[in-house]
Protein backbone atom coordinates (compact mmCIF):
# COMPACT_ATOMS: atom_id res chain seq x y z
CA UNK A 1 0.00 0.00 0.00
CA UNK A 2 1.44 3.90 -1.33
CA UNK A 3 2.31 5.85 1.72
CA UNK A 4 -0.97 8.26 0.51
CA UNK A 5 -3.32 5.55 0.52
CA UNK A 6 -2.11 5.10 4.23
CA UNK A 7 -3.14 8.42 4.48
CA UNK A 8 -6.51 8.27 3.12
CA UNK A 9 -7.32 5.35 5.65
CA UNK A 10 -6.27 6.59 8.50
CA UNK A 11 -7.67 10.63 8.02
CA UNK A 12 -11.59 10.62 9.29
CA UNK A 13 -13.26 11.84 6.09
CA UNK A 14 -13.92 15.88 6.54
CA UNK A 15 -18.00 16.81 7.64
CA UNK A 16 -18.10 17.97 3.80
CA UNK A 17 -17.49 14.13 2.43
CA UNK A 18 -21.00 13.16 4.17
CA UNK A 19 -24.19 14.43 4.54
CA UNK A 20 -24.41 15.64 8.17
CA UNK A 21 -26.86 12.63 9.13
CA UNK A 22 -23.80 10.45 8.91
CA UNK A 23 -22.14 12.17 11.41
CA UNK A 24 -22.81 10.08 14.21
CA UNK A 25 -21.90 6.98 12.43
CA UNK A 26 -18.42 8.58 11.55
CA UNK A 27 -17.61 10.04 15.22
CA UNK A 28 -18.31 5.84 16.57
CA UNK A 29 -15.55 5.02 14.63
CA UNK A 30 -12.06 5.24 16.61
CA UNK A 31 -9.00 6.44 14.34
CA UNK A 32 -6.59 3.99 12.57
CA UNK A 33 -6.41 2.58 9.38
CA UNK A 34 -10.30 2.16 8.57
CA UNK A 35 -9.81 -1.34 6.52
CA UNK A 36 -8.24 -2.42 9.41
CA UNK A 37 -11.62 -1.56 11.74
CA UNK A 38 -13.19 -2.39 9.73
CA UNK A 39 -11.95 -6.18 9.59
CA UNK A 40 -11.39 -6.22 13.41
CA UNK A 41 -14.35 -5.04 14.56
CA UNK A 42 -16.33 -6.97 13.19
CA UNK A 43 -14.51 -10.09 14.79
CA UNK A 44 -16.39 -9.01 18.42
CA UNK A 45 -19.54 -8.41 16.51
CA UNK A 46 -19.49 -12.13 15.32
CA UNK A 47 -18.62 -13.51 18.92
CA UNK A 48 -21.76 -11.27 20.28
CA UNK A 49 -24.15 -12.27 17.79
CA UNK A 50 -23.12 -15.94 18.07
CA UNK A 51 -23.83 -15.90 22.03
CA UNK A 52 -27.29 -15.05 21.73
CA UNK A 53 -29.99 -17.92 21.50
CA UNK A 54 -31.92 -18.22 18.51
CA UNK A 55 -35.12 -17.76 21.23
CA UNK A 56 -33.76 -14.47 22.06
CA UNK A 57 -33.01 -13.29 18.90
CA UNK A 58 -36.90 -13.05 18.05
CA UNK A 59 -36.84 -10.48 21.11
CA UNK A 60 -38.05 -6.96 20.87
CA UNK A 61 -36.91 -4.29 23.64
CA UNK A 62 -40.26 -2.54 22.67
CA UNK A 63 -43.46 -3.10 20.94
CA UNK A 64 -42.60 -1.74 17.12
CA UNK A 65 -39.35 -2.42 17.81
CA UNK A 66 -36.87 -4.50 15.37
CA UNK A 67 -36.10 -7.93 16.52
CA UNK A 68 -32.54 -9.35 17.34
CA UNK A 69 -32.59 -10.96 13.66
CA UNK A 70 -34.03 -8.19 11.58
CA UNK A 71 -32.06 -5.68 13.69
CA UNK A 72 -28.62 -8.17 11.73
CA UNK A 73 -30.63 -8.23 9.13
CA UNK A 74 -30.57 -4.51 8.42
CA UNK A 75 -26.90 -4.52 9.22
CA UNK A 76 -25.99 -6.73 5.94
CA UNK A 77 -29.04 -4.90 4.23
CA UNK A 78 -27.41 -1.07 4.85
CA UNK A 79 -23.64 -2.34 4.71
CA UNK A 80 -24.61 -3.91 0.78
CA UNK A 81 -25.90 -0.59 -0.12
CA UNK A 82 -23.12 1.23 1.55
CA UNK A 83 -20.62 -0.60 -0.43
CA UNK A 84 -22.45 -0.27 -3.40
CA UNK A 85 -22.56 3.13 -3.45
CA UNK A 86 -18.67 3.35 -2.59
CA UNK A 87 -18.04 0.58 -5.68
CA UNK A 88 -20.25 3.15 -7.54
CA UNK A 89 -18.53 6.12 -6.56
CA UNK A 90 -14.90 4.82 -6.77
CA UNK A 91 -15.68 4.05 -10.50
CA UNK A 92 -16.41 7.25 -11.49
CA UNK A 93 -20.16 6.60 -11.72
CA UNK A 94 -21.77 9.70 -12.04
CA UNK A 95 -25.55 8.71 -11.69
CA UNK A 96 -27.06 10.00 -8.51
CA UNK A 97 -28.34 6.93 -6.23
CA UNK A 98 -31.66 7.27 -4.58
CA UNK A 99 -32.56 7.09 -0.61
CA UNK A 100 -33.35 4.03 0.49
CA UNK A 101 -36.20 3.51 3.53
CA UNK A 102 -34.68 0.91 5.95
CA UNK A 103 -37.93 0.46 7.38
CA UNK A 104 -39.47 -0.93 4.36
CA UNK A 105 -36.68 -3.14 3.53
CA UNK A 106 -36.88 -5.29 7.09
CA UNK A 107 -40.67 -4.63 6.67
CA UNK A 108 -40.71 -6.49 3.53
CA UNK A 109 -37.97 -8.88 4.45
CA UNK A 110 -37.94 -12.40 5.86
CA UNK A 111 -35.47 -11.77 8.43
CA UNK A 112 -37.82 -13.33 11.68
CA UNK A 113 -38.42 -16.77 9.34
CA UNK A 114 -34.14 -17.38 9.66
CA UNK A 115 -31.98 -18.70 11.99
CA UNK A 116 -29.98 -16.03 13.82
CA UNK A 117 -26.69 -18.00 12.67
CA UNK A 118 -27.93 -18.03 8.74
CA UNK A 119 -27.81 -13.43 9.28
CA UNK A 120 -24.61 -13.85 11.16
CA UNK A 121 -22.76 -15.52 8.73
CA UNK A 122 -24.24 -13.58 5.65
CA UNK A 123 -23.35 -10.15 7.86
CA UNK A 124 -19.71 -11.91 8.22
CA UNK A 125 -19.96 -12.26 4.44
CA UNK A 126 -20.94 -8.98 3.51
CA UNK A 127 -18.27 -7.73 5.72
CA UNK A 128 -15.33 -9.61 3.82
CA UNK A 129 -16.94 -8.49 0.29
CA UNK A 130 -16.88 -5.12 2.09
CA UNK A 131 -13.37 -5.14 3.42
CA UNK A 132 -12.01 -6.96 0.18
CA UNK A 133 -13.55 -3.76 -1.99
CA UNK A 134 -11.53 -1.39 0.17
CA UNK A 135 -8.54 -2.74 0.44
CA UNK A 136 -8.31 -3.04 -3.22
CA UNK A 137 -8.81 0.67 -3.33
CA UNK A 138 -6.34 3.22 -4.61
CA UNK A 139 -5.55 6.90 -3.65
CA UNK A 140 -7.70 8.14 -6.52
CA UNK A 141 -10.82 5.90 -5.72
CA UNK A 142 -10.96 6.47 -2.45
CA UNK A 143 -11.04 10.51 -2.35
CA UNK A 144 -13.97 9.91 -5.57
CA UNK A 145 -17.56 11.44 -4.41
CA UNK A 146 -20.67 10.91 -5.36
CA UNK A 147 -24.78 11.57 -4.91
CA UNK A 148 -26.56 9.27 -2.88
CA UNK A 149 -30.11 10.52 -1.16
CA UNK A 150 -29.66 14.16 -2.51
CA UNK A 151 -25.75 14.29 -0.81
CA UNK A 152 -22.13 14.24 -1.71
CA UNK A 153 -20.80 11.92 -0.43
CA UNK A 154 -16.80 10.19 -0.73
CA UNK A 155 -16.04 6.72 -0.42
CA UNK A 156 -13.55 7.14 2.29
CA UNK A 157 -16.80 8.79 3.90
CA UNK A 158 -18.59 5.22 2.87
CA UNK A 159 -15.84 3.08 4.91
CA UNK A 160 -16.35 4.79 7.96
CA UNK A 161 -20.35 5.12 7.54
CA UNK A 162 -20.30 1.47 7.42
CA UNK A 163 -17.87 0.79 10.33
CA UNK A 164 -19.82 3.16 13.03
CA UNK A 165 -23.13 1.98 11.44
CA UNK A 166 -22.11 -1.50 13.12
CA UNK A 167 -21.14 0.19 16.01
CA UNK A 168 -24.16 2.01 16.64
CA UNK A 169 -26.30 -1.05 16.15
CA UNK A 170 -24.08 -3.30 18.36
CA UNK A 171 -24.24 -0.29 21.04
CA UNK A 172 -28.16 -0.90 20.53
CA UNK A 173 -28.12 -4.79 21.02
CA UNK A 174 -26.05 -4.85 24.17
CA UNK A 175 -28.09 -1.75 25.78
CA UNK A 176 -31.39 -2.48 24.94
CA UNK A 177 -31.68 -6.26 24.15
CA UNK A 178 -29.25 -7.94 25.74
Amino acid sequence: MSQHVHLIRTTRPDASEYAPFYGTYVGHVPGGDIVETLSIQHEGTLALLRSISDDAAGSRYAPGKWSVREVVGHMADTERIFAYRALRFARADETPLAAFDENSYVTNASFDDRPLSSLTDEFEAVRRATVLLFAGMNATEWMRRGIASKNSMSVRALAWVSAGHELHHVGILRTRYL
